[in-house]
């Protein structure tokens, strides 16, 4: 190792040890203030946590001139993730930081940039997994709730009463949606708009029909109940439809990844194995345009099976 890899690890190790030193060690026996006995006075806030929220207060500033604060929280909010938009990107910024260091460490300074761009690139791969997997369960839980709005409605209770009993009695998330519905509508918010706003962070367009349904039942009135029943017959039969589709096309989509995960494991394991071998591609010009030409077309043949396998009715 060189005497200049050697001095930039003893140094990160020492700034760690520092910042553990000034924001969780304590300094030493000291007197407790008569101010931190008082429960209705906050304690002040650490070392730590002052240079965390001014790091917060910076990113969010950063994304905010960019304009990317109102769609990074929408898919936030899409994602059911709690944390803040500063704190996502906060944490992939420490992350691409921490992954460059330790890939300029151990293979130099190619391997650390690539390491460094897979830690915001695995971010936004788990905020649209979380999207996609969150969507899916919300359909999936429709024809419950439609049918708990249903037996509410015959039951006597009003359009409200019976929303809220689908967000205290059905499961995350369309007991979230439907709860966030009843407390908007209770601030004063149309109830309308909720609905058009859950069918938009939900991207559903069976939701978009019920929407659609209350509104014109509240302009002409008519049985809900039996509308909302239609419905979730309709809901349930597409539901059928769609899990039977996603069944047949599951093989289709295994094939399609291992196709893609073929070459690389092939490449990885020579690398490995025998290093020399593809040496060739990296010394020659023919070998680079091979590389790119083959990248390329495996780049167009996962595109191509991916719209294969995505069925859309």
């Amino acid at each position: 190792m060189s005497p200049a890899l050697l001095l930039l690890g003893l140094l990160l190790v020492a700034g760690g040890l520092a910042v553990l030193a000034l924001g969780v060690v304590p300094a030493g026996p000291r007197r407790v203030p008569l101010a931190r006995l008082d429960p209705s006075i906050a304690p002040p806030p650490s070392l730590l946590a002052k240079m965390t929220s001014q790091a917060q207060g910076g990113v969010e500033q950063v994304i905010a001139r960019r304009g990317g604060l109102t769609g990074g929280v929408a898919a936030l909010e899409r994602a059911g993730i709690a944390m803040s938009l500063s704190e996502v990107v906060l944490l992939a910024g420490l992350g691409a930081l921490s992954l460059g260091a330790v890939g300029w460490l151990l293979g130099g300074l190619l391997v650390g940039a690539l390491l460094a761009l897979a830690a915001p690139l695995g971010a936004q791969a788990v905020v649209r997994f979380k999207v996609g997997r969150r969507q899916a369960r919300f359909a999936d839980q429709l024809d419950d709730a439609l049918q708990l709005m249903a037996s509410s409605l015959r039951a006597g209770h009003s359009l409200l009463r019976a929303v809220d009993a689908v967000a205290d009695q059905a499961p995350a998330p369309i007991g979230e949606e439907f709860a966030r519905i009843v407390n908007e509508t209770r601030v004063g918010r149309d109830l309308g708009a909720a609905l058009d706003e859950v069918a938009a962070r939900a991207d559903s367009d069976d939701f978009r029909w019920i929407a659609q349904a209350i509104a014109i039942h509240r302009e002409v009135g008519g049985n809900l109940a039996e509308v909302l029943d239609t419905v979730g017959h309709t809901i349930r039969e597409r539901n059928a439809i769609r899990r039977q589709v996603k069944a047949l096309s599951a093989e289709g989509r295994l094939s399609a990844w291992v196709l893609m995960a073929l070459p690389v494991g092939i490449v990885a394991f020579l690398s490995v194995s025998s290093p020399s071998y593809l040496s060739a591609f990296t010394e020659s010009l023919a070998g680079w345009v091979m590389v790119t030409v083959s990248i390329g077309l495996l780049v167009v043949g996962g595109l191509w099976l991916k719209k294969t396998v995505a069925i859309r009715f």
